[in-house]
């Protein structure tokens, strides 16, 4: 079921399919989208209203209704059953345990000359959580993304989701907002979700960052309101790389190709190794495994279009294949798997040893899911507490201290042309300001 690839020949068209997989945006969708953005903007609550009802079947009579009330949560909890919520207990554990080293501190500098510098660490204000609705339940997106942004400090943090004509949220996603501590829940998705949290509305609040994943609507929406607020990322089909070396478990290597490949036609799931043996087996392991899943035909079309294995002669050149790769998740199935970390340059997350599969990390190793995809790992990284801080700089200098330094910053001045800076500090001296040249 893999396809073995060239590393000579067929390497660099492979990688390119690799990252070409997101979904284009077409014209048509973008119009959509900037027409109910605009709408939005325009008309607020009575245009969500409009759009639930058009897209999702809720109908509404009143923008309060959008608001998910304290009992409809304390429902949710008790429909999923305590076990359930000692499993999201124990995820947060894990979250927090990984994440509090993340958190960012202030700091200043003190010197002799009594300047005064450093950079204060706040948390945003307002984030919201954007989880998808209807026949999709992701409760793990809602622990990833609430987890960082309370460590980070973020004063009011609040879902949006959309729900089917019943009116109703998903139990599971109330059970991890009730656990991460979420109380403002609000009843509305969509680009149009996107456009209210961006936009702000009388009953919907306005954010500073929106975060969460959403189909093409939803992602384009991000993209066409990023700048008025922040998001994370624009996110792809999900990808595992494998690294194995001989000895390591076909059967292990089968089941975790098809974790990822079950997401998604558009996913990718790539095996590099030292054995073609090994393939052989891998491949024997696909065809056994397959038939008992319940997503078989979805995981068939990923492997045959973006699978594949590759052969090398060496771990260290298995591991100059990821780096250009740059899979969202790599799974490291060698013997002493710690000890190749120095040769990971970029990977959204790595999952070292057989006994570290990434399904572990979807839902509660303590690593965060969310992470870039496409090949962006060679520039982006997994959301975690930095994603929710903003940073400011200060710094005070004596006048004594400025004075050393005011004829080099009005020369600076002068060679970029900018009067008034150079004034500023003439100023302060009871000097001219320089003539122009």
């Amino acid at each position: 079921m893999l396809k073995t690839y060239d590393l000579q020949g067929q390497f660099k068209d492979v990688v390119k399919k690799f990252s070409s997989r997101k979904t284009e945006i077409s014209k048509q969708v973008n119009d959509a989208v900037l027409d109910i953005i605009d709408n939005v903007a325009k008309n607020g609550d009575q245009a969500l209203m409009k759009y639930c009802q058009q897209f999702d079947g809720f109908m509404i009579d009143d923008p309060r209704q959008f608001i998910v009330s304290k009992q409809e949560i304390l429902d949710g909890v008790t429909s999923v059953g305590k076990d359930f919520i000692r499993i999201l207990e124990r995820t947060k554990e894990q979250l927090i345990d990984f994440h509090q080293h993340q958190v960012s501190q202030s700091w200043s500098i003190y010197k002799d000359n009594g300047v005064i510098m450093g950079q204060i660490a706040r948390g945003l204000k307002n984030v919201a959580l954007y989880v998808p609705g209807g026949t999709a339940t992701y409760p793990s997106t809602v622990m990833m993304n609430a987890i960082p942004a309370q460590l980070a400090g973020v004063q009011n943090l609040m879902i949006i989701t959309p729900v089917k004509a019943d009116g109703k949220v998903n139990p599971a996603i109330l059970a991890a907002a009730y656990v991460c501590g979420i109380d403002k829940i609000y009843k509305v998705g969509g680009a149009q979700g996107v456009a209210a949290v961006a936009l702000g509305t009388h009953t919907v609040p306005k954010v500073d960052k929106i975060v969460g994943p959403g189909n093409i609507y939803v992602a384009t929406a991000k993209k066409c309101c990023y700048g008025q607020v922040d998001i994370d990322m624009i996110a792809g089909p999900s990808e595992v790389l494998i690294i194995a070396d001989e000895k390591a478990n076909p059967a292990y290597i089968a089941a975790d190709l098809m974790s990822q490949a079950e997401h998604d036609r558009l996913a990718s799931a790539l095996l590099v190794t030292t054995s073609k043996s090994l393939v052989e087996a891998v491949n024997l392991e696909l065809e056994k495994q397959i038939q008992y899943l319940s997503r078989a035909d979805i995981i068939q079309d990923s492997l045959e279009n973006y699978g594949g294995a590759f052969i090398v002669d060496s771990i260290e050149e298995a591991f100059q294949v990821s780096n250009e790769f740059a899979p969202e998740h790599l799974e490291v199935l060698v013997d002493n798997p710690m000890n190749t970390l120095p040769l990971i340059h970029n990977a959204g997350s790595i999952f070292l040893g057989e006994y570290t599969p990434e399904p572990l990390g979807d839902y509660m190793s303590g690593t965060n899911h969310v992470l870039p995809t496409g090949g962006t790992a060679k520039f982006y990284s997994a959301l975690g507490v930095y994603d929710f801080v903003k940073y400011s700089s200060y710094s005070y200098y004596p006048q004594n201290v400025l004075a050393t330094f005011k004829d080099d910053v009005m020369t600076f001045a002068k060679k970029e042309g900018l009067d008034a800076h150079a004034n500023s500090i003439a100023v302060r001296f009871k000097e001219e300001t320089y003539e122009k040249e």
